[in-house]
């Protein structure tokens, strides 16, 4: 079976004089990926693309390894979806309408009921199941919206802006519901979402729409300059000693201006200090902490030098 959770080839879809997506061709492989755009991008016509809700014009895509314009209908029926405006039955119980929905996905009256309740307690909404759904709060309408996506246990679940609205509180607690989806409980997870910061605290790549088209795909984590072994550092303390520690953990380092350290993995044993001496990219961090506890050295910056991931999307989408 494909890997793939989405295949995108040469898809487009114009509204009259609007052009919303042209000639997007892509593959989602994580297990969590952010569609990460302005208002107007192309996100939600891609995600309706995604559903089987609207044929593209040209183009072709797989969900699931699922043609979803021929075999829409199994396609959703794999698929968990949370629309970003509030939908919901007001005049229902939380519990009345998770199990409805659940329902109407294939379930069993009998394993509706207990899989209704699996979710809201997974959403926090256990001890509110019974209450109607026009007395909850913004954040709760939106766990209850998370809770009807995810109850019949779909292989991946499509979240249209689920932090929207939310306060501060709300939001934190949903981006872990997120991220819980696809590292805890196994669902392939994609996000729309306009805030970088969502998505880079949830997804493990993310995928860039500007004006309809795909202009950036790249992972989320460790950064292309971090992989190549190199951290901006500022300390404070004994700078001298900080040096001379990081030196003898086999680390090379050059001014980076305005009082900041480049500091730099060896990959040759030949160049370190002390013979036999060796650190990796991936031990770097580690030597830099080590380095400066030996010196009793504050370490007051460190980050991935050259350019973050947000500098680099924002360059993409300019």
């Amino acid at each position: 079976m494909n890997d793939a959770i989405v295949e995108a080839t040469g898809i487009s879809k114009r509204f009259g004089q609007v052009e919303a997506l042209r000639d997007v061709t892509v593959t989602m492989s994580d297990r969590a990926v952010g569609l990460l755009g302005a208002n107007g991008a192309g996100k939600s016509t891609l995600m309706r693309v995604m559903l089987g809700l609207v044929r593209p014009d040209q183009g072709a895509i797989r969900v699931l390894d699922m043609d979803a314009a021929r075999r829409s209908w199994d396609v959703r029926r794999r698929l968990g979806y949370m629309p970003e405006h509030d939908c919901l039955p007001l005049g229902m119980t939380a519990a009345d309408f998770v199990v409805h929905m659940a329902q109407l996905r294939g379930l069993p009256h009998r394993m509706a009921v207990l899989r209704a309740s699996e979710v809201l307690f997974h959403v926090g909404l256990e001890e509110e199941r019974s209450r109607l759904i026009s007395t909850f709060s913004v954040g709760m309408r939106q766990r209850t919206n998370l809770a009807q996506a995810i109850v019949h246990s779909p292989r991946l679940v499509i979240l249209d802006e689920p932090t929207n609205g939310l306060d501060p509180a709300g939001r934190e607690e949903m981006l872990h519901l997120v991220r819980r989806l696809s590292s805890e409980l196994g669902i392939a997870v994609l996000m729309s979402s306009h805030l970088l910061e969502d998505i880079a605290r949830t997804c493990d790549s993310v995928v860039v729409l500007r004006e309809g088209e795909v202009v950036v795909k790249r992972p989320i984590g460790q950064d292309e300059i971090e992989s190549r072994g190199e951290l901006h550092v500022r300390v404070s303390g004994d700078r001298a000693a900080f040096l001379a520690a990081l030196r003898t953990r086999g680390v090379s380092v050059r001014e980076d201006g305005d009082e900041a350290l480049l500091v730099m993995a060896h990959h040759n044993q030949s160049e370190t200090k002390v013979p036999g001496t060796f650190v990796s990219s991936e031990g770097l961090h580690d030597a830099v902490r080590d380095a400066a506890a030996e010196a009793g050295a504050g370490l007051r910056e460190l980050r991935p030098a050259g350019p973050t991931l947000e500098d680099s999307l924002i360059e993409a989408i300019r």
